[in-house]
């Protein structure tokens, strides 16, 4: 069993900057694929962004894409995702989510695991 726990949520104003963190259980952490997404109101979970366990690339929506990076600390157990330049349109709850493959996804139906959820609220 893989518990998630993400943090760093909040309110902030357009132009700024959070650092969302997910916490990971498991002994295996560096083999699990990492992928942050977010669910808007009364929208679809939306891909954000992935990391593989081990070397690989790291992906993003082409929404995110130069505002966005994710990252990871194995030996903390942790992902991370900076967000810059932030706009009201990235307004949701970030989920981070563990699949236990060296495959990266954009799917969230083919992730294994999910934490709660984070709010993220940008006003402008």
């Amino acid at each position: 069993q893989v518990q998630l726990v993400e943090s760093g949520g909040g309110l902030v104003q357009a132009g700024g900057s959070l650092r969302l963190s997910c916490a990971a259980s498991g002994r295996i952490f560096s083999n699990y694929v990492m992928g942050w997404f977010r669910q808007a109101p009364g929208k679809e979970r939306e891909f954000v962004s992935v990391i593989p366990g081990i070397g690989g690339s790291t992906y993003y929506a082409d929404s995110v894409k130069g505002r966005f990076t994710i990252s990871r600390d194995n030996a903390k157990n942790t992902v991370y995702l900076q967000m810059n330049s932030l706009k009201p349109e990235d307004t949701a709850i970030y989920y981070c989510a563990a699949r236990l493959t060296v495959v990266a996804s954009f799917k969230p139906d083919l992730y294994d695991y999910w934490g709660q959820g984070t709010q993220v609220t940008v006003s402008s």
